[in-house]
């Protein structure tokens, strides 16, 4: 193929905006650019230049897995981005290739297994339980995200990472600026200061500590050699920062149910398949506003007859690949009856969310305890009353005004 050729080939550039959306409706930018797929090019609102996307489940799960797409170069380039302010830290497992990859993520794995997560399970619920007490006791209306879905994951978070209770409220605040795009890049880069700089006094504080907590475990590669003081600051932040996605996915989870009586009938007479719904729905909701981190090509790759050639920065939609309709029939319906494909709400490949077992920890004790405790809920306003969040990487409800 000719230089001519490959350029006269490639689709045009699509600017995608950063758009404000109410509810759980899907991005119509992303909807077209979809229809004009498999791949596309697209410029972001910030950084420079344009971006490959690709939107097609079997695409995004192969450009995931492929060595020659890494994500190192990213860190050296003002690639085309939704973020105003971008700034990666050394250690931060986003941006590393392998084999750093496996080197930074050994310290903390252990935090995050499945038997990790069973043994959280009561603590986990005990909380939960404390913070139903008090919306039982105080009786309706309650906002459920002011109340119960951002204190929950906060706390469990806290308590994985190892934050001392004195100190949780002050990293809440921080971890909520710096993903909101609301304040602008000083206000994000502030928090950020803040929060890194009591990270890394706090995995100082526990170089020599013996426990299974995360600052634990990192201060004691660090003091081991395992890894570098930088690196373990760099992995923890992304760590303490992901229970919010937990609060904004459950919004929007719960937000559904609320608003389909037969969803939410189907959750309270079938208890034991609650599973099959959770999974559809977060197959489902539109966790996040636009796409997430890039990568770059390697090396030249053939993909659909298109050469994306080495240095063109490439992103993928798992939003996208969510409701590929090769994969998923009828796609924009929720069935809690298809037949099981594992969904890429948590990522896919070496990148695959650290945390994933516990986020889903989470919305399963959430969802399963509001319905249980509060057995008439219902919203206490119209669902198109519902606040959305603005001006924000992830998507999901500002509240959720309920009575029962």
């Amino acid at each position: 193929m000719t230089e001519e050729t490959s350029t006269l080939t490639e689709p045009p550039v699509r600017d995608w905006p950063a758009l404000d959306l109410d509810g759980t409706g899907f991005d119509p930018v992303l909807g077209e650019l979809m229809r004009e797929g498999p791949l596309t090019r697209i410029r972001l609102p910030y950084g420079e230049g344009w971006a490959w996307l690709a939107t097609r489940y079997e695409d995004v799960r192969a450009v995931t897995n492929d060595p020659r797409f890494g994500r190192a170069e990213v860190t050296r380039r003002q690639v085309t981005r939704m973020a105003p302010h971008f700034k990666p830290r050394p250690g931060s497992l986003a941006f590393a290739d392998q084999p750093d990859h496996n080197r930074l993520r050994r310290p903390v794995a252990g935090a995050f297994t499945v038997s990790a997560m069973k043994r959280l399970r009561p603590r986990a619920q005990r909380m939960l339980d404390g913070l139903m007490d008090g919306v039982v006791r105080d009786g309706p209306p309650a906002d459920l995200v002011e109340r119960v879905l951002e204190p929950f994951p906060l706390a469990v978070v806290s308590e994985v990472m190892g934050v001392p209770a004195a100190d949780r409220a002050r990293v809440h605040g921080w971890t909520r600026q710096i993903i909101s795009t609301s304040g602008g890049a000083e206000a994000a880069e502030q928090a950020k200061n803040g929060l890194y700089a009591w990270i890394t006094e706090t995995v100082r504080a526990r170089a020599r500590s013996l426990g299974d907590d995360v600052y634990a475990l990192l201060g004691a590669a660090v003091h081991g050699g395992e890894i570098s003081e930088a690196e373990a600051v760099g992995l923890a932040g992304p760590l303490q920062i992901g229970g919010e996605a937990v609060t904004h996915n459950c919004g929007q989870m719960l937000y559904l149910l609320l608003t389909r009586p037969e969803l939410m009938r189907r959750m309270r007479e079938r208890p034991e398949a609650r599973g099959a719904v959770l999974d559809e729905l977060l197959r489902y909701v539109p966790h996040r506003s636009s796409v997430g981190l890039a990568r770059i090509a390697l090396e030249d790759v053939d993909l659909h007859g298109v050469r994306i050639r080495a240095g063109d920065p490439v992103y993928v939609s798992y939003l996208a690949a969510n409701r590929d309709p090769e994969v998923f029939a009828d796609p924009d319906r929720i069935d809690p009856d298809r037949e099981p494909r594992p969904h890429l709400s948590f990522g896919n490949g070496p990148h695959y969310c650290t945390g994933a077992v516990l986020a889903r920890l989470q919305s399963e004790l959430l969802l399963d305890t509001l319905l249980d405790r509060l057995p008439g809920l219902r919203l206490a306003v119209a669902p198109e009353e519902v606040p959305w969040r603005r001006r924000t990487m992830i998507r999901g409800p500002r509240s959720l005004p309920c009575t029962w």
